[in-house]
């Protein structure tokens, strides 16, 4: 393990100050001050935020600039004075900008987590720059085709190419079935890390058989049509519908949390499936939590992009699943190749897997339950994860 180092970790917390947005990014943060490493959060994605409540964008920042420094404030009192929001490019919040500048002219690392922020102009010429991909497929198409209704796409690309290094959750990527284009880039795999003990007193609360089978997802993310050779890749709906007709075929409660474009929420409710704003049921990270604790298990799709490339690409939101000793059943987009789609973690392709998974587990739920717990130890665990990343991110090769 390396010794101590400054790293700055990306994200979009306050673009999009939702529950599961912030357990995205932040625990990247809490993670790498467990290390022992001095970490600061940065965020600079030059857009004005999203108010989950109001349901617009909106010129002020005041309810992002809280809702980071009441998650720090919460789940890790340490950072309180740890990170740095930056407003529009021109106002700074939490540390000030010549606080944050400092620490940028010294830092060893930027992780540039889903690649949501501009590099800071006056970072350390030493520092190892990351490109952290955690949409895969989605990104190395719009690298690949820079398609114009992405918002200053050439930009981004540029910036992605200015990194010293590319990791991507497409843990199949050099798989023989992957399709993903890998341009000139040397990716290196990760995954979602997940602080172990945020999420473990989750899995002593009981579990119920009269508890739902949950999901959180957002219908459709794109904002144009994901085209590449001539072949169109969907979002997250385009697989849902194939385990529309779930509810019917289990003896089980299936409740989803969905938000996004063009739901289906009637047809939803007529196929029997519980639904509730995806958005306002998980606003905070307590909110999402709470909604997991509540859980029998995840079941839950992919976008059809992840499955359709076969990334190999696993859930970030089925990792807390796993942490909170909720079994998953969940899409197979080639991560079991990697991750071993077995007890406590179940793969599917099809409806008919989708039964018998959900119905294998609930012939031993208290077993899948241990199972889930232990995998999320295994192959989730914040440390494990993070201090490989480090090591491939110092390694040249």
């Amino acid at each position: 393990m390396q010794s101590k180092l400054r790293i700055i970790v990306t994200g979009l917390v306050g673009l999009y100050p939702v529950g599961g947005v912030a357990w995205d990014y932040l625990q990247y943060v809490v993670g790498f001050a467990r290390l022992g490493h001095d970490v600061i959060y940065h965020e600079d994605s030059w857009s004005w935020p999203y108010h989950p409540i109001e349901k617009t964008y909106t010129s002020d920042p005041g309810y992002s600039v809280k809702y980071i420094g009441d998650f720090f404030k919460t789940y890790a009192p340490g950072l309180e004075d740890r990170w740095h929001y930056l407003h529009l490019h021109e106002e700074s919040y939490g540390m000030s900008r010549e606080l944050f500048d400092e620490a940028a002219a010294n830092a060893d690392l930027f992780l540039n987590v889903s690649g949501a922020c501009m590099i800071p102009e006056n970072l350390s010429p030493g520092c190892v720059k990351v490109f952290l991909d955690t949409d895969p497929g989605y990104n190395q198409i719009m690298l690949s085709e820079k398609l114009s209704w992405s918002e200053n796409v050439e930009r981004w690309c540029a910036g992605v190419a200015a990194h010293d290094r590319h990791f991507t959750y497409a843990e199949n990527i050099y798989g023989e079935d992957c399709i993903v284009p890998r341009m000139d880039f040397k990716w290196k795999t990760t995954r979602m890390p997940v602080v172990m003990d945020l999420w473990e007193p989750l899995s002593g609360s009981f579990s119920s058989k009269a508890q739902p089978w949950t999901t959180i997802m957002t219908w459709n993310a794109f904002k144009g049509r994901l085209l590449y050779r001539g072949v169109e890749y969907g979002s997250k709906g385009a697989e849902f519908e194939k385990v529309m007709r779930l509810p019917g075929k289990v003896d089980a409660t299936l409740k989803v949390a969905v938000g996004g474009v063009d739901a289906p929420l009637e047809r939803l409710a007529a196929s029997g499936w519980q639904v509730v704003d995806g958005p306002r049921a998980t606003v905070t990270p307590a909110d999402y939590q709470e909604f997991i604790r509540g859980s029998r298990g995840e079941l839950s799709t992919a976008k059809h992009v992840y499955v359709a490339m076969r990334t190999g690409w696993f859930s970030c939101r089925s990792a807390c699943y796993l942490a909170a000793g909720r079994p998953t059943v969940v899409q197979d987009t080639g991560f079991s190749r990697v991750i071993p789609a077995r007890d406590g973690i179940l793969a599917f392709n099809t409806l008919e897997e989708a039964v018998a998974a959900i119905r294998k587990v609930e012939e031993d739920y208290a077993g899948q339950s241990k199972a889930a717990l232990e995998a999320a130890r295994e192959y989730f665990d914040s440390g494990k994860v993070l201090e490989r990343l480090i090591d491939d991110a110092f390694r040249q090769s």
